[in-house]
């Protein structure tokens, strides 16, 4: 994976507008590589200090440093591979920044799961926690994702073995960010299909 050396880790190209299927940008992590031990996520990944937390700080540098950036976050809607009940597949909640700034603030990726799905980890990233009775996943991402750059969060997920065969809706992937100026596209469901066979699963 190329990464600018500017750029945090997990910030990739973003991809062309709209995908209408799973287009993951080139470069995007995959299944394959959860867990990736070498990858320096716990290092990037933990959200900022909140200003004046130092005691002997000053007003005026802390609070330029947390203001909020001029960015628009944007969820990119990826369907995930099909899978039979009781097999896996990963859910891409992919995020792109439309800038015109480079995000100043984390922000926060929630991956609803639709009724008779279950996450099951390894996450990517390895922040991402389980809430809300094992229906949603959220994953916080640091500051520094720049204009044009997207960040992905990889969710495997179990299906119940007792689904029956068809499009599983019900499933969505927002974003949350103090920077973001335009909330319209803040939001995408997703669909599951769940196939009668799946290799692997």
């Amino acid at each position: 994976m190329t990464v600018l050396a500017t750029d945090p880790v997990w910030a990739l190209r973003r991809p062309e507008p709209r995908p209408a299927v799973e287009v993951v940008a080139a470069g995007a992590p995959s299944p394959s590589t959860l867990p990736a031990p070498a990858t320096p996520t716990a290092s990037t990944l933990p959200a900022p200090a909140k200003p004046g937390a130092g005691s002997g700080a000053g007003p005026g540098t802390a609070e330029a440093a947390a203001r909020p950036s001029d960015s628009d976050l944007e969820v990119v809607r990826i369907d995930p591979d099909a899978a039979a009940p009781g097999g896996t597949t990963t859910i891409h909640a992919f995020v792109g920044n439309g800038g015109p700034e480079t995000t100043a603030s984390p922000f926060t990726v929630a991956i609803t799961l639709p009724e008779g799905v279950s996450p099951e980890g390894p996450f990517f990233p390895s922040t991402c926690q389980v809430v809300s009775r094992g229906r949603v996943v959220r994953c916080v991402f640091a500051p520094g994702l720049r204009e044009g750059r997207s960040a992905t969060a990889l969710i495997p997920v179990r299906l119940a073995p007792d689904l029956p065969e068809g499009r599983l809706s019900g499933g969505s992937v927002a974003v949350r960010s103090a920077d973001d100026r335009y909330e319209g596209n803040n939001r995408q469901p997703f669909d599951i299909t769940v196939a009668g066979t799946a290799a692997g699963s």
